[in-house]
């Protein structure tokens, strides 16, 4: 019960490593299935329909509900304490976006065991997504099981824009937050622009699957193209909402094991806030080969190679932090080192495809999986498993076993090199993307082998890591708060795991790198900005579950409001939108409890945290 009331922003962040790492599994389960099917030629494993469903819903969930969320979770769990904060401003919001996430995810892998799951591919283009030519419930799954987990996503970005503005420490301007920090609030301010777009898109491709509208519908006056533009003005987006933070993660490892300042903060910041604005205007580069016309074509070729620039800095901004420092190979900057020539990869790639003519060679063929992969995987998710081991001490009270992170990193690296580094190459010889065979002897029998002998490998990996944390929880917790001995950062001033209110006192921030200023000037600990006084603290509440409950009973309702049931039961509350109004009813029961019975929370008084010796 404490987990499911719970509005504390550490226990949410821990709840988005739950959620965030069972759909990890998933769609990790889901790829080497995808990859066991094309080990060979001709080969039988799977058939055609389930290969498309596994396609989908490996890239669906993925994107939507394993990276997205650990990344959540870290947000979580960290940016309240390295700007000084007892909680997110907002904690009500921050548990209904979290269990909104969940839900949403529920319902979108419930479609597996509910007459199939969507299979018109993870961008679901119409009209292969329309109601013709996928004809089961799958792609409704995907519609409404989106439209519930995005709704999580865009209150967590709302609730931290809030926090960063709002509740930074005494002395904490915006150009002395940790890179971490600045990463997630634009990030957020992404996901505030964002969000909408797919929302929409959405909700509008369900109109046409459920209600019989006709938005992308040719012979009804409708354009296909028109879901092209919507999905893709979120989807690139989206892209830079994924890796932001990963940047912001090798920001902070990087200082800290060169025992140096990042070099150029200021240059950094500038350079996140230029990808996050031009990130919002290349989404048609995803669409040269629609005929959109030379000038659109040129126009978004030359915006997709500007956005080279500011990421070039940053490439640039981690060597030189790195250049003459004291560099220790620990497990997280290992991640964060092997991150930079991967990410770098992934960035020339991107390149050779923002040119239009090279494009149309390029377009779904490997090289474009090959490319995507290096970006997300070889960015995204090397810079979670930085961050992961990285913050682990702070966030559970327990380092996690470094000979063990070790060998997480190099089977995970190599291979994800063995994986995706021959796909370029399958690609420019031919091979198609979403293809679930191939006929022998067109040269690409080796590569395949060798890219799925790679994903296992990179399974392998995961393995090893979930051990780490497996023999860690059994150690007794009971860190030091810096347990890395170089923390620059005010996460590092309190106890790991912190206590539920964070800060006794609030500190005060004297200048960039709070902790470590501190430090140099011989200090042991912050100098605190208030006196010693009574904590106000939100109380759990179940509201935010049941209000997700809601929506997702809700959301089932809606989908199957046309089905035609054996059971007249069924079809009553179904047909009838008995279901549909029900999960509504509780959601705005819900809504209306939270607004006129107003909760004033607690204190926890000064006497109490003398005692506990804090």
């Amino acid at each position: 019960m404490d987990w499911l009331t719970t509005v504390d922003h550490k226990k949410i962040g821990v709840l988005y490593l739950l959620g965030g790492g069972l759909f990890f599994g998933i769609g990790g389960i889901e790829a080497i299935l995808i990859r066991l099917q094309l080990i060979k030629p001709m080969n039988d494993l799977i058939d055609a329909q389930t290969f498309n469903e596994l396609i989908t819903m490996h890239g669906t969930t993925m994107i939507f509900l394993g990276v997205m969320p650990i990344i959540f979770a870290l947000m979580n769990a960290l940016v309240p304490l390295q700007i000084g904060a007892r909680d997110v401003a907002f904690p009500f919001l921050n548990s209904l976006g979290f269990w909104t996430f969940l839900f949403g995810g529920i319902l979108l892998n419930l479609s597996w065991i509910m007459g199939g799951a969507p299979d018109a591919g993870w961008t679901s283009y119409t009209p292969l997504s329309g109601s013709m030519y996928s004809t089961t419930h799958g792609v409704d799954f995907y519609t409404v099981g989106l439209q519930i987990a995005g709704l999580g996503t865009l209150i967590g970005g709302i609730n931290f824009l809030a926090t960063i503005i709002t509740m930074r420490a005494p002395g904490m301007s915006f150009m002395r937050m940790p890179m971490f920090t600045w990463t997630s609030f634009i990030t957020s301010a992404m996901i505030l622009f964002a969000f909408p777009a797919i929302t929409v898109g959405l909700v509008l491709l369900s109109f046409d699957r459920i209600l019989g509208a006709n938005f992308f519908d040719v012979a009804g006056g409708g354009n296909p193209i028109l879901w092209q533009h919507i999905f893709w003005i979120f989807g690139h987006p989206e892209v830079y909402i994924l890796i932001l933070p990963a940047f912001g993660i090798i920001s902070e490892i990087i200082p800290t094991f060169s025992r140096k300042r990042l070099f150029g903060y200021s240059s950094m910041v500038f350079a996140t806030i230029l990808i996050a604005f031009l990130g919002f205007m290349v989404w048609a580069h995803h669409m040269f080969t629609t005929g959109l016309g030379p000038v659109a074509n040129a126009l978004f070729s030359i915006s997709t190679m500007l956005i080279a620039v500011p990421t070039g800095i940053k490439i640039f901004n981690w060597l030189f932090t790195m250049w003459g420092g004291q560099v220790s190979f620990t497990t997280p900057n290992l991640f964060a080192i092997g991150f930079i020539p991967t990410f770098t990869m992934g960035g020339v790639t991107g390149v050779m495809l923002a040119s239009a003519p090279a494009d149309y060679q390029y377009h779904d063929t490997y090289f474009v999986v090959a490319h995507f992969h290096y970006v997300i995987v070889g960015g995204m998710v090397f810079g979670i498993f930085a961050g992961l081991h990285y913050w682990w001490p702070k966030m559970f009270g327990r380092m996690l076993n470094e000979t063990l992170g070790k060998w997480t990193f190099w089977t995970f690296a190599i291979g994800f090199h063995m994986t995706f580094f021959i796909q370029h190459f399958l690609g420019l010889i031919g091979m198609q993307r979403r293809v679930f065979t191939y006929l022998p002897n067109q040269g690409f029998d080796t590569m395949n082998l060798v890219s799925t002998i790679g994903a296992l490998l990179m399974g392998v990996g995961v393995m090893i890591f979930l051990v780490n944390i497996y023999l860690t929880s059994r150690k007794p917790n009971g860190v030091a708060n810096d347990p890395w001995g170089d923390g620059r950062t005010l996460e590092w001033t309190i106890p790991s795991p912190p206590p539920e209110y964070n800060f006794k006192q609030i500190p005060l921030v004297r200048g960039l790198d709070a902790y470590w200023k501190e430090k140099m000037d011989g200090n042991k600990e912050m100098t605190p900005a208030e006196p010693v006084g009574p904590i106000h603290m939100p109380s759990p509440t179940i509201l935010p579950f049941v209000m997700s409950l809601g929506i997702f009973i809700a959301g089932l309702g809606f989908m199957f409001s046309n089905e035609k049931f054996s059971n007249s039961f069924m079809s009553f509350i179904f047909n009838n939108w008995v279901v549909c109004g029900l999960g509504l009813l509780i959601t705005f029961g819900s809504m209306l409890l939270r607004s006129h019975f107003d909760d004033a929370g607690w204190h926890i008084e000064p006497e109490e945290l003398e005692e506990e010796g804090v």
